[in-house]
């Protein structure tokens, strides 16, 4: 068994969605499915005791559901990617799995493709940030009480001390692009991209991509997503 396989963990109450979920992922080639759980505590426990790439979280799930699963792995060291997997396609469980730490959010009736699409992507660093996704996200942000920044665009980048091409990369994150996207866009690697989404991240003070997508359009920063 290949030492560098992408591994996961699969979290959900019914029995038969697990397996359907394990056949799907493992009919890719480079893919392995190292561990199962029926509930949001042993998914945690799974996560401790595996240390997968991605964990796969229903909403769902009975004693523990997987948002407050989702927080407890985000608290570990060295975490899992975390893609919240579920039947309902509302805005309060899109933004409390995002809160919760998880990097992609996914219908359980989207494709075989799709999640293993996914999957992948999550495992790479990326977000899944699908341009109405990415809307609404933008519109929760900055519907939010809070006071709104005073500080814009060329402004808020200089105060930031982003580079040109850190500038580039941010405008790009805004877009919904994926690294590999970003770096076909730049002519540069992928390596390379990573570098600069962590030193984006780094200057800016953030979490992640989206809430790095938030802030570009907070500060005018960035277009309307696609």
């Amino acid at each position: 068994m290949a030492t560098d396989d992408l591994t996961i963990v699969l979290a959900d109450d019914h029995d038969l969605v697990r397996a359907g979920f394990r056949v799907i992922l493992e009919s890719e080639p480079g893919f392995r499915v190292v561990g199962e759980a029926a509930d949001g505590a042993e998914a945690v426990h799974a996560v401790r005791a595996h240390r997968p790439d991605v964990v796969c979280l229903d909403v769902q799930m009975p004693n523990v559901d997987g948002l407050e699963a989702a927080r407890r792995i985000a608290a570990l060291p060295d975490p899992p990617a975390v893609l919240v997997l579920t039947t309902f396609d509302h805005d309060d469980a899109l933004f409390q799995a995002l809160e919760a730490g998880a990097s992609g959010f996914l219908l359980k009736n989207a494709s075989p493709e799709r999640l293993i699409d996914a999957v992948r992507t999550v495992a790479a660093g990326d977000a899944l940030l699908a341009p109405d996704v990415t809307r609404r996200v933008i519109s929760r942000a900055t519907a939010a009480p809070s006071a709104p920044s005073t500080t814009r665009g060329d402004d808020a980048l200089a105060a930031a001390g982003l580079t040109d091409r850190e500038t580039d990369v941010l405008r790009l994150l805004a877009r919904g692009l994926s690294n590999a996207e970003i770096a076909t866009e730049l002519y540069v690697g992928e390596a390379t991209v990573k570098t600069h989404v962590s030193n984006v991240l780094q200057k800016l003070g953030l979490r992640d991509r989206i809430q790095a997508v938030v802030w570009a359009f907070e500060h005018g920063v960035a277009g309307n997503p696609a």
